[in-house]
């Protein structure tokens, strides 16, 4: 068996700690903007770095190890979140991390960035869509939900293409 390297471990834990941050935050915080004028519950960017450090963490420990890191997550998320949430919070992490590893497994092959720009696409949308619809059943914070997760997604792109720059330049 293949065990994760430390960095890789961390990574997971890392993933999954986001769960309930964003339970957290959602629930004692309630929306808060995230430019633009747009608001979002305020669990929008754990929930947007948690789809960067899936994608990151697939990279460092494997498939298997991140399908059972979603599968915790969506127990935790049911179990952490506030009972009104419970129910939307386990449905669209499930679902919305599930996605986004289905699209990131045939497109790691041609980049990591790429991957992780179309799996995150397809992920903040499936989740935004599916926890906006059970939690509050409106599509009033979507832009802001769009937004604060794509912030998120552009940030984490540009940090790993400035970080591999920074490689190729030294090597």
């Amino acid at each position: 068996m293949n065990v994760p390297a430390p960095a890789g471990i961390t990574t997971l834990v890392a993933y999954v700690a986001t769960i309930p941050a964003a339970n957290l935050a959602v629930t004692h915080f309630g929306a808060v903007p995230v430019g633009f004028g747009y608001a979002a519950p305020a669990g929008v960017y754990m929930v947007g770095l948690a789809l960067v450090l899936r994608d990151l963490a697939r990279e460092s420990t494997g498939r298997i190890a991140v399908l059972a890191a979603i599968a915790v997550g969506t127990i935790l998320s049911y179990f952490l979140a506030d009972p009104a949430l419970a129910v939307a919070s386990a449905a669209a992490f499930g679902v919305a991390e599930t996605m986004d590893f289905a699209v990131y497994e045939p497109l790691r092959q041609r980049g990591l960035l790429i991957a992780m720009l179309a799996s995150n696409a397809i992920g903040l949308l499936s989740d935004s869509l599916l926890f906006l619809k059970l939690a509050f059943g409106s599509f009033e914070y979507l832009p802001g939900q769009i937004l604060g997760k794509a912030w998120m997604t552009l940030t984490a792109v540009a940090v790993l293409a400035l970080l591999r720059r920074r490689k190729q330049a030294t090597a």
